[in-house]
């Protein structure tokens, strides 16, 4: 079976390329093609092909899988949890799951109804809010989440395989100014410019919109071409994925019912233009 245009992997780039570059050098090493390495196992071609890039994690199972085919004796197995760490670097441990999936995700939406989104946010938000739930951390352990938080949105500026991404913010994230005003002015004129760039669709919940679906948790949910859907919730401290049918669904419908009780996408950009204009002007917005 044939493989497909070959691209050259530089092992230097990160331990995920590095990692990728042995799997194919033992693999063609073996005389294998990637079906025949993938032959018995539960993974496909497409998978394989992403790992040897350093695109994707290698599944545990997988590795067992090939360290048998391959006969190297537990390496990739070994090395399973190197790439994981690396990958994470500057993440918590259970958000893991979520920064492989956002990269592979058709479509995200997400509902963060006391800060600013992870995926949105400046260095100074960002490193306000780290700040804020890690206050006696090293400034090099600050600096590595912070770091971690902005490499996530490099998937907005990829032209290729960018996801839809659906954001409902509630109007009291505008109004708390956890930085300055010429550091709030340039958080929500990041926000606004990406979705005047047609990056992301962006509505706001008005802060007098009444009882709604959302009134308690936050949520992430992704949709994928090869995968079932995905939701993430998230508490101080702590964060759950569910991948359960029936969860997922109704996750599905609260979140279709909060973005119906939203602003229009339109009135909502120019709620965050307004706040912008105010903060820069030293003003509280209304």
């Amino acid at each position: 079976m044939g493989q497909g245009k070959r691209t050259d992997i530089d092992g230097s780039q990160s331990v995920s390329c590095f990692y990728g570059k042995e799997l194919r050098y033992q693999r063609e090493k073996a005389g294998l093609t990637m079906a025949e390495l993938v032959e018995g196992s539960f993974y496909g071609v497409t998978l394989l092909s992403e790992i040897e890039r350093g695109q994707r994690s290698m599944p545990v199972e997988l590795a067992r899988h090939a360290d048998r085919i391959l006969k190297t004796d537990g390496y990739f197995e070994r090395g399973c949890d190197d790439v994981r760490k690396a990958r994470r670097q500057g993440h918590a441990k259970y958000f893991e799951r979520v920064l492989e999936a956002e990269r592979h995700a058709l479509t995200i939406e997400e509902w963060c109804p006391t800060v600013v989104p992870g995926l949105l946010q400046t260095k100074a938000y960002a490193r306000a809010v780290v700040r804020a739930t890690h206050p006696l951390e090293a400034d090099e352990e600050t600096d590595a989440k912070v770091n971690g938080r902005l490499a996530r949105s490099s998937l907005f500026e990829d032209d290729h395989n960018r996801p839809q991404y659906w954001v409902v913010l509630h109007e009291s994230v505008l109004r708390q100014p956890i930085l300055t005003p010429a550091r709030m002015a340039e958080q929500l004129d990041r926000i606004a410019a990406l979705v005047r760039r047609r990056r992301i669709f962006s509505q706001m919940l008005p802060w007098n919109a009444g009882a709604h679906p959302f009134l308690l948790g936050t949520a992430m949910i992704m949709t994928f071409a090869d995968a079932p859907p995905l939701v993430y919730t998230e508490s101080l401290h702590t964060g759950h994925t569910v991948d359960d049918p029936a969860l997922v669904a109704a996750y599905r419908t609260s979140y279709d019912l909060l973005r119906a009780a939203a602003l229009p996408p339109e009135a909502s950009l120019a709620m965050i233009e307004s706040a912008a204009e105010d903060y820069r002007n030293g003003k509280q917005p209304d």
